[in-house]
């Protein structure tokens, strides 16, 4: 039997509300027990800030420098933030806690450019709570050719052998940019982003109303679609290069459409718009979804009526979908102080299957 580490993964998604934060136990291949599931929330700041921050850098690498005092800055709160999850996760359990899988917070992801930036200073993360932390899980993918994402399948697929699922499958992940995981009934492994997830419908509700979402689709369900701007969505994205992109960043999206759309109606055609991508991808009949967009009922019935399929919710497998990349983080860290690989050339697009993340000791 292969030496059991504990360790916490701790993720910060595309929506920027807070953390997910998960303890678990695994040896890094082919077994975990989950210890722990918590989620933190951002207080308003260090929201807003994230939210500011991204809308002024664009999809701009020059725009990193120009704003690198604030980045600073604001990347210190977070990691300040991280520090206090740590601290409050640590007083629930007696676990010795091994590493602190840290994946930060994205402000900036441009594969094109080998350029992927996650606020989050884990060398700080380390001092402050006396563990070794694992992070910048991206960079050795980036230079090898890969996308720098999605880095949860290896996860996604120990799940799929430790709850004997039968094959083929395909893992939807609804987070900010929506990902998909298929894995064959030969037992082989593909992923890629395929698309917005919550990312575009968040945007759209935070810059038009004081809500930060659309709970349940509420607001797109009651909207009326607006054909002639989402032909134009759709046709822009086919047309452009990005759909071929196995990594999505949430600016590769454009949604500058007329503003005189109401709440609804600019909900509703962006829900449909992300529906459509994410419909076109979808290839198999065995689909369980995660993520905070499973709670979107009218985005998933949307998804369903396009594939003509039902898709399930990976609680039903007695996980919880909210804390799926938390629990994947805190397993790849793991993968990473081993050496084992976190990316492959079926999931990345990297050139040989490579380890990911960077281990540091700062106590």
């Amino acid at each position: 039997m292969n030496k059991s580490y504990c360790s916490i993964g701790l993720m910060s998604g595309t929506s920027g509300d807070g953390v997910d934060a998960s303890i678990i136990t695994t040896d890094g291949e082919n077994q975990y027990e989950v210890i722990i599931d918590r989620y933190f929330e951002y207080n308003r700041e260090i929201y807003e800030n994230i939210h500011n921050l991204k809308d002024k850098i664009a999809n701009s690498v020059e725009k990193l420098k120009k704003f690198s005092k604030e980045l600073r800055l604001l990347e210190e709160k977070i990691t300040l933030f991280h520090a206090d999850v740590v601290k409050d996760l640590l007083k629930e359990t007696n676990k010795k806690i091994d590493f602190i899988g840290f994946h930060g917070q994205t402000i900036l992801h441009s594969p094109s450019y080998r350029i992927t930036k996650q606020l989050g200073d884990g060398k700080l993360l380390s001092k402050l709570t006396k563990k070794k932390v694992v992070y910048n899980f991206r960079k050795n993918d980036l230079n090898n050719d890969g996308q720098g994402a999605p880095l949860a399948p290896i996860f996604h697929k120990l799940i799929v052998e430790i709850k004997k699922i039968k094959l083929p499958i395909t893992i939807l992940n609804l987070g900010g940019i929506a990902n998909i995981t298929s894995i064959s009934s030969k037992n082989n492994i593909s992923s890629s982003d395929i698309g917005p997830g919550n990312c575009l419908i968040d945007m759209w509700v935070r810059n038009n109303s004081k809500l930060f979402y659309d709970e349940d689709g509420n607001l797109a369900q009651t909207g009326k679609i607006d054909k002639k701007i989402l032909h134009n969505l759709l046709e822009n994205f086919y047309k452009s290069k990005i759909n071929e992109k196995k990594s999505f960043d949430i600016k590769d999206f454009d949604i500058s459409f007329p503003k005189e759309l109401s709440l609804e109606n600019g909900a509703s055609t962006i829900t449909e718009f992300t529906a459509e991508i994410c419909a076109k991808k979808i290839k198999n009949n065995n689909i369980y979804v995660c993520g905070g967009g499973r709670k979107n009922k009218f985005l998933i019935k949307s998804i369903e009526k396009k594939i003509k399929n039902k898709i399930k919710l990976i609680d039903e497998l007695d996980l919880d979908g909210d804390f799926i990349e938390s629990q994947a983080f805190a397993y790849l860290a793991i993968r990473s102080y081993l050496k084992l690989p976190i990316s492959f050339p079926e999931t990345t697009g990297c050139k040989v299957p490579c380890t990911g993340g960077e281990v540091v000791k700062s106590f």
